[in-house]
């Protein structure tokens, strides 16, 4: 339907309605969240019982632990941004190397690794966790019995929890970076090199500015990705927990306001992540036209 002919009353209606639902399903319970990290009671749900900020600052006469006071809640949000910020790094950084192997280079069985890139992202998180830590204690073992040298870091623990998110965090950086590939103008580089410039300077001047939305883009992406992912951490997580594990550890003993403000807090600095890269996005424009 052409958008500018009038439509029936009863259409505009049920977009109205259908609108309306939609966005209360999306943002009601974001919404109930934020305010009952407010609310003076020790539970996180209804009825309100008065404003407070202890669930954020603590109150020692009513022994309560705010976040900003909880160790254990401020260690795991420092574990999960450590294990965030090395998936997205190594994510982005095979997802570049990927897409010019895939989107520049002709070989045999390449579309056949380009369907098998795609196997993490349909594979259940809880099975891609167990698979990972199944191979990858049998390995230590083997390397254990076979040369007597202790490979720590095959052991559930948090070099395990960064390979087992960069097995599909990077699939998505690389699907992500080889669509900007894709639409780049080969000319430019040609010209550059006909001119006497060398490829590092191409790479550097020309492909890497038009390349950056897409870098950014993937980097944010791979660091929300892991910080949010549960379970495929949940099977190789050791001593120390990341947010998620250790938000499930405290609902399973008894939910309290605090992790209300936890999830305030995290939705905040979402929103300052997405402000940021919506900022971002015009100056990557111009640099790349420029």
């Amino acid at each position: 339907m052409i958008p500018s002919l009038p439509r029936p009353v009863w259409l505009r209606t049920a977009t109205a309605a259908y609108l309306v639902a939609f966005l209360a399903f999306l943002f009601l319970p974001l919404i109930v969240v934020a305010v009952f990290a407010f609310n003076d009671a020790p539970y996180p749900a209804p009825p309100w019982h008065g404003f407070t900020w202890d669930w954020f600052l603590g109150n020692a006469k009513s022994g309560r632990v705010g976040l900003f006071k909880d160790a254990d809640l401020l260690g795991s949000i420092w574990t999960s941004f450590v294990v965030a910020a090395w998936v997205t790094v190594l994510s982005v950084l095979i997802g570049i190397s990927n897409a010019f192997l895939i989107e520049r280079k002709n070989f045999a069985g390449k579309q056949v690794l380009s369907i098998l890139m795609l196997a993490p992202l349909v594979i259940p998180g809880v099975i891609l966790g167990i698979s990972i830590l199944a191979f990858a204690s049998r390995v230590a073992q083997f390397v254990d019995d076979a040369f007597g040298l202790d490979w720590d870091f095959l052991r559930p623990g948090l070099p395990l929890v960064v390979l087992g998110q960069f097995s599909y965090v990077a699939t998505i950086a690389t699907l992500t970076i080889s669509a900007r590939l894709r639409r780049f103008d080969r000319t430019l580089e040609e010209a550059a090199l006909n001119l006497g410039a060398g490829k590092p300077a191409v790479f550097r001047t020309i492909v890497l500015p038009y390349l950056r939305p897409a870098l950014i883009g993937s980097a944010a992406i791979s660091f929300l990705m892991s910080f949010a992912d549960f379970n495929t951490t949940l099977m190789l997580v050791g001593a120390d927990a990341p947010l998620t594990v250790e938000m499930y550890g405290r609902m399973r003993e008894g939910a309290t306001p605090v992790l209300n403000a936890v999830s305030l807090f995290l939705m905040l600095a979402s929103a300052l992540l997405a402000f940021g890269l919506m900022r971002g996005g015009p100056r990557a424009k111009g640099a790349v036209a420029r």
